[in-house]
């Protein structure tokens, strides 16, 4: 996969999980601003940390640099879909 279409995904996925967070917290009906506020400010966070190091990749270890990536991506991804839940 290249890294531009790599990075437009990342850009979706983040999309999404915004769209996510501003629903969860719509639907809720609690006065839970500064959570909701939290989370999304993580998410941006995470999208512009990600989007960093695919512009700065390291030659020679390309392998083991998607491969930290794609774990690193799915962590955070889980624990964004946690917090997000426990709304």
């Amino acid at each position: 996969m290249k890294r531009k279409d790599l990075k437009k995904r990342i850009n979706y996925l983040c999309g999404e999980l915004l769209a996510e967070c501003m629903a969860a917290s719509a639907f809720t009906g609690k006065d839970n601003k500064q959570d909701v506020e939290n989370v999304m400010l993580g998410i941006m966070k995470m999208q512009n940390d990600w989007i960093c190091r695919l512009s700065h990749v390291e030659p020679g270890s390309t392998k083991l640099f998607f491969k930290k990536l794609k774990e690193d991506m799915q962590k955070r991804t889980d624990e964004i879909i946690e917090q997000i839940q426990n709304l």
